[in-house]
Protein backbone atom coordinates (compact mmCIF):
# COMPACT_ATOMS: atom_id res chain seq x y z
CA UNK A 1 0.00 0.00 0.00
CA UNK A 2 1.24 3.45 -0.82
CA UNK A 3 2.13 5.70 1.53
CA UNK A 4 -0.53 8.40 2.35
CA UNK A 5 -1.02 11.95 3.87
CA UNK A 6 -2.59 11.60 7.20
CA UNK A 7 -6.11 13.94 7.64
CA UNK A 8 -5.43 16.20 10.95
CA UNK A 9 -9.16 16.89 11.42
CA UNK A 10 -9.65 12.89 11.49
CA UNK A 11 -7.38 11.89 13.63
CA UNK A 12 -7.99 11.71 17.63
CA UNK A 13 -6.12 13.65 20.15
CA UNK A 14 -4.18 10.48 21.40
CA UNK A 15 -2.92 9.46 17.82
CA UNK A 16 -1.82 13.17 17.60
CA UNK A 17 -0.07 12.64 20.62
CA UNK A 18 1.69 10.01 19.03
CA UNK A 19 3.28 11.69 16.04
CA UNK A 20 7.27 12.08 15.66
CA UNK A 21 7.61 15.90 15.85
CA UNK A 22 10.60 15.85 14.21
CA UNK A 23 9.30 13.99 10.91
CA UNK A 24 5.83 15.93 11.17
CA UNK A 25 5.16 18.03 7.92
CA UNK A 26 2.36 20.08 7.63
CA UNK A 27 0.17 20.55 4.12
CA UNK A 28 -2.28 23.75 4.27
CA UNK A 29 -4.55 23.88 1.17
CA UNK A 30 -5.38 27.39 0.40
CA UNK A 31 -8.24 28.45 -2.06
CA UNK A 32 -11.12 30.72 -2.41
CA UNK A 33 -14.80 31.09 -2.90
CA UNK A 34 -14.77 32.80 -6.34
CA UNK A 35 -16.70 32.96 -9.91
CA UNK A 36 -15.08 29.97 -12.43
CA UNK A 37 -16.65 30.44 -15.28
CA UNK A 38 -20.25 28.97 -15.95
CA UNK A 39 -18.89 25.81 -16.23
CA UNK A 40 -16.93 25.51 -12.70
CA UNK A 41 -18.27 25.84 -9.29
CA UNK A 42 -17.01 28.33 -6.79
CA UNK A 43 -14.84 25.78 -4.93
CA UNK A 44 -12.95 25.14 -8.15
CA UNK A 45 -9.46 26.33 -6.63
CA UNK A 46 -10.18 24.67 -3.14
CA UNK A 47 -10.78 21.69 -4.79
CA UNK A 48 -7.57 21.91 -6.78
CA UNK A 49 -5.64 23.18 -3.76
CA UNK A 50 -6.62 19.23 -1.77
CA UNK A 51 -5.41 18.38 -4.62
CA UNK A 52 -2.63 19.61 -4.71
CA UNK A 53 -2.03 18.84 -1.21
CA UNK A 54 -2.81 15.15 -1.25
CA UNK A 55 -0.31 14.49 -4.10
CA UNK A 56 2.24 16.37 -2.56
CA UNK A 57 1.31 14.47 0.89
CA UNK A 58 2.25 11.74 -0.61
CA UNK A 59 5.23 12.36 -2.00
CA UNK A 60 6.71 13.73 1.32
CA UNK A 61 5.05 10.13 3.00
CA UNK A 62 7.06 7.94 -0.06
CA UNK A 63 10.28 9.76 0.80
CA UNK A 64 10.22 9.43 5.06
CA UNK A 65 7.95 12.28 6.63
CA UNK A 66 5.02 12.03 8.36
CA UNK A 67 3.12 14.30 5.87
CA UNK A 68 -0.35 16.21 7.28
CA UNK A 69 -3.22 17.72 5.25
CA UNK A 70 -4.55 20.27 7.70
CA UNK A 71 -7.83 21.90 7.07
CA UNK A 72 -8.41 23.95 3.98
CA UNK A 73 -8.85 27.45 3.97
CA UNK A 74 -11.02 29.41 1.46
CA UNK A 75 -12.12 32.30 2.35
CA UNK A 76 -9.19 34.64 1.45
CA UNK A 77 -8.68 37.56 -1.06
CA UNK A 78 -10.40 37.42 -4.22
CA UNK A 79 -10.91 41.05 -5.99
CA UNK A 80 -10.38 40.26 -9.25
CA UNK A 81 -13.87 38.15 -9.26
CA UNK A 82 -15.61 40.25 -6.43
CA UNK A 83 -18.46 41.72 -8.51
CA UNK A 84 -19.45 38.11 -9.65
CA UNK A 85 -22.17 36.66 -7.83
CA UNK A 86 -21.10 33.63 -5.75
CA UNK A 87 -17.57 35.53 -4.50
CA UNK A 88 -15.77 35.99 -1.31
CA UNK A 89 -13.44 38.50 -0.45
CA UNK A 90 -11.78 38.81 2.33
CA UNK A 91 -8.89 42.02 3.55
CA UNK A 92 -5.50 40.65 2.86
CA UNK A 93 -4.69 41.56 6.01
CA UNK A 94 -6.95 39.24 7.75
CA UNK A 95 -5.52 36.44 5.00
CA UNK A 96 -2.29 37.17 6.55
CA UNK A 97 -2.97 36.84 10.28
CA UNK A 98 -4.91 33.93 9.58
CA UNK A 99 -2.34 31.66 7.96
CA UNK A 100 0.21 32.79 10.35
CA UNK A 101 -2.39 32.38 13.42
CA UNK A 102 -2.54 28.57 12.04
CA UNK A 103 1.07 28.42 11.33
CA UNK A 104 1.60 29.24 14.91
CA UNK A 105 -0.71 26.79 16.07
CA UNK A 106 0.78 24.04 14.06
CA UNK A 107 4.09 25.21 15.27
CA UNK A 108 3.11 24.75 19.10
CA UNK A 109 2.89 21.09 17.84
CA UNK A 110 6.36 20.45 17.03
CA UNK A 111 6.38 20.24 13.49
CA UNK A 112 9.60 20.74 11.30
CA UNK A 113 7.27 22.70 8.76
CA UNK A 114 4.17 24.44 6.99
CA UNK A 115 3.88 23.94 3.27
CA UNK A 116 0.87 26.06 2.19
CA UNK A 117 -0.58 24.00 -0.95
CA UNK A 118 -2.11 27.29 -3.16
CA UNK A 119 -4.38 27.00 -5.73
CA UNK A 120 -5.68 31.14 -6.01
CA UNK A 121 -3.76 32.88 -8.14
CA UNK A 122 -5.10 36.67 -7.02
CA UNK A 123 -2.53 39.39 -6.78
CA UNK A 124 -3.55 40.39 -3.30
CA UNK A 125 -3.78 36.95 -2.47
CA UNK A 126 -0.41 35.98 -3.08
CA UNK A 127 0.80 39.41 -1.55
CA UNK A 128 -1.30 38.22 1.66
CA UNK A 129 0.42 34.45 1.34
CA UNK A 130 3.99 36.14 1.22
CA UNK A 131 3.57 38.40 4.35
CA UNK A 132 2.15 35.54 6.04
CA UNK A 133 5.63 33.65 5.11
CA UNK A 134 7.56 36.39 5.92
CA UNK A 135 5.90 37.13 9.50
CA UNK A 136 6.15 33.67 10.51
CA UNK A 137 9.94 33.81 9.74
CA UNK A 138 10.58 36.81 11.94
CA UNK A 139 8.39 35.19 14.70
CA UNK A 140 8.29 31.07 14.22
CA UNK A 141 11.38 28.63 14.39
CA UNK A 142 9.28 26.76 12.23
CA UNK A 143 9.43 27.78 8.22
CA UNK A 144 6.05 28.13 6.63
CA UNK A 145 6.48 27.24 3.18
CA UNK A 146 5.10 29.15 -0.08
CA UNK A 147 5.71 27.78 -3.71
CA UNK A 148 4.34 30.77 -5.28
CA UNK A 149 2.72 29.21 -8.57
CA UNK A 150 2.83 32.07 -10.19
CA UNK A 151 6.61 33.03 -10.05
CA UNK A 152 9.89 30.77 -11.03
CA UNK A 153 10.99 28.06 -11.09
CA UNK A 154 7.67 26.48 -9.80
CA UNK A 155 5.85 28.34 -12.76
CA UNK A 156 7.29 26.22 -15.48
CA UNK A 157 7.10 23.25 -14.20
CA UNK A 158 3.23 23.57 -15.08
CA UNK A 159 1.29 23.47 -18.93
CA UNK A 160 1.92 25.92 -21.80
CA UNK A 161 -1.47 27.62 -20.77
CA UNK A 162 -0.98 28.82 -17.49
CA UNK A 163 2.41 30.08 -18.31
CA UNK A 164 0.48 32.15 -21.14
CA UNK A 165 -1.26 34.02 -18.34
CA UNK A 166 -5.15 32.98 -19.75
CA UNK A 167 -5.33 30.22 -16.88
CA UNK A 168 -8.60 31.20 -14.68
CA UNK A 169 -11.51 28.51 -15.61
CA UNK A 170 -9.68 27.68 -18.59
CA UNK A 171 -7.97 24.23 -19.79
CA UNK A 172 -5.98 24.14 -16.56
CA UNK A 173 -7.98 24.07 -14.11
CA UNK A 174 -11.16 22.57 -16.28
CA UNK A 175 -8.97 19.60 -16.71
CA UNK A 176 -7.79 19.27 -13.21
CA UNK A 177 -11.68 19.19 -11.78
CA UNK A 178 -12.23 16.70 -13.98
CA UNK A 179 -9.72 14.65 -12.82
CA UNK A 180 -10.77 14.56 -9.05
CA UNK A 181 -14.57 15.72 -9.09
CA UNK A 182 -15.59 14.92 -12.32
CA UNK A 183 -19.68 15.26 -10.91
CA UNK A 184 -18.70 19.43 -10.42
CA UNK A 185 -17.86 20.07 -14.14
CA UNK A 186 -20.62 21.15 -16.79
CA UNK A 187 -18.55 20.58 -20.23
CA UNK A 188 -21.77 20.99 -21.94
CA UNK A 189 -21.59 24.28 -21.04
CA UNK A 190 -17.53 24.23 -21.05
CA UNK A 191 -17.75 23.73 -25.29
CA UNK A 192 -19.43 25.85 -26.01
CA UNK A 193 -17.56 28.64 -24.91
CA UNK A 194 -14.79 30.30 -27.07
CA UNK A 195 -11.55 30.22 -25.75
CA UNK A 196 -10.38 33.51 -24.56
CA UNK A 197 -6.94 34.05 -24.71
CA UNK A 198 -6.73 37.73 -22.46
CA UNK A 199 -3.30 37.14 -20.19
CA UNK A 200 -4.34 37.66 -17.02
CA UNK A 201 -0.69 38.35 -16.14
CA UNK A 202 -0.30 40.69 -18.40
CA UNK A 203 -3.63 42.45 -17.95
CA UNK A 204 -2.14 42.92 -13.84
CA UNK A 205 1.41 44.58 -15.39
CA UNK A 206 -0.66 46.81 -17.33
CA UNK A 207 -2.63 48.17 -14.21
CA UNK A 208 -5.72 45.85 -14.38
CA UNK A 209 -7.97 44.94 -11.64
CA UNK A 210 -10.91 42.88 -12.51
CA UNK A 211 -12.03 40.38 -14.70
CA UNK A 212 -14.23 42.69 -16.46
CA UNK A 213 -11.39 45.36 -17.21
CA UNK A 214 -9.53 42.26 -18.82
CA UNK A 215 -12.47 41.06 -20.97
CA UNK A 216 -13.46 38.21 -19.24
CA UNK A 217 -17.04 38.82 -18.69
CA UNK A 218 -18.33 35.53 -18.06
CA UNK A 219 -15.12 34.99 -15.40
CA UNK A 220 -13.16 32.89 -17.41
CA UNK A 221 -10.03 32.99 -19.30
CA UNK A 222 -8.03 30.26 -21.67
CA UNK A 223 -9.77 27.35 -22.96
CA UNK A 224 -11.92 25.01 -21.11
CA UNK A 225 -13.65 23.49 -24.22
CA UNK A 226 -10.38 22.01 -24.74
CA UNK A 227 -10.00 20.23 -20.60
CA UNK A 228 -9.49 16.59 -20.69
CA UNK A 229 -8.70 14.34 -17.59
CA UNK A 230 -5.64 12.99 -18.67
CA UNK A 231 -4.12 16.55 -18.84
CA UNK A 232 -5.59 17.09 -15.53
CA UNK A 233 -3.97 14.65 -13.77
CA UNK A 234 -0.53 14.98 -15.72
CA UNK A 235 -0.58 18.33 -13.76
CA UNK A 236 -1.92 17.53 -10.33
CA UNK A 237 1.41 15.47 -10.41
CA UNK A 238 3.27 18.42 -11.72
CA UNK A 239 1.46 20.41 -8.57
CA UNK A 240 2.41 17.57 -6.06
CA UNK A 241 5.75 17.79 -6.80
CA UNK A 242 5.93 21.67 -6.71
CA UNK A 243 4.95 20.63 -2.70
CA UNK A 244 7.14 18.08 -2.18
CA UNK A 245 10.22 19.65 -3.61
CA UNK A 246 9.28 22.64 -1.96
CA UNK A 247 9.08 21.15 1.29
CA UNK A 248 12.29 19.14 1.14
CA UNK A 249 13.96 22.01 -0.05
CA UNK A 250 13.29 24.03 3.09
CA UNK A 251 13.76 20.55 5.32
CA UNK A 252 17.37 19.63 3.73
CA UNK A 253 17.58 16.56 5.39
CA UNK A 254 15.98 13.01 5.29
CA UNK A 255 13.71 12.35 8.64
Amino acid sequence: MNPRALRWSELRWPEVAELPARRLVGILPVGAVEAHGPHLPLNTDEVIALAMAEEGGALLARAGWTAVLLPPISYVAAPFAASFPGTFSLSPELVTRLVLEVAENWARHGARALVLANAHLDPAHLKALEQARLDAAERLSMPVVFPNLARRPWALRLTEEFLSGACHAGCYETSIVLATRPDLVRMDLAHRLPANSTSLSEGIRQGKASFEELGGHQAYFGDPAAATEAEGRRTLSALGGIVADAALAVLGEAP
